[in-house]
């Protein structure tokens, strides 16, 4: 049914990532599709950039590759099936091209309910509601129980 699929990962709070991926290995195990792990870093603010070390934005590539690794270790899928990148940029803007770089046939993200919700952010997290809204491909939501 699919072939490639995408998962975004906040790698700041895995316990929000952990529903996401665990639909996404069992959609990939039923259909034999490939799993694509990808976080996204934000962009260092000018104003900030002398206040952190020249290495900073590697050091924090190097980080999320690592995290992204052990987590891929950890799906229970085969090595083959597990692969993952990390993006730097706008989250939704990064998903949405990695998306299109892979031509995912389904994006898997988890969404969580807006601590203050407002009219644009009731039923889906900003950028939840962004991918939803531009993919090219079917999103699955899974909201988390909180």
């Amino acid at each position: 049914m699919y072939k490639q699929i995408l998962v975004p990962i906040d790698l700041s709070d895995l316990e929000l990532a952990k529903p996401a991926i665990a639909t996404a290995v069992s959609m990939a195990r039923q259909s034999n599709s490939t799993l694509r792990l990808v976080n996204v870093l934000p962009l260092t603010p000018v104003m900030l950039a002398e206040y952190v070390p020249p290495d900073f934005e590697a050091q924090q590539r190097k980080a999320a590759e690592d995290a992204l690794a052990i987590i891929s270790k950890e799906v229970g899928l085969e090595a083959s099936r597990v692969s993952a990148t990390v993006r730097q940029g706008g989250v939704h803007q990064e998903i949405l091209e990695e998306a299109k770089a892979i031509h995912a046939d389904l994006i898997v993200m988890s969404s969580h309910r807006p601590q203050k919700p407002g009219l644009r952010t009731y039923f889906l997290g900003s950028n939840a509601g962004h991918v939803v809204r531009y993919a090219k491909c079917s999103v699955l939501v899974v909201r988390n129980p909180v």
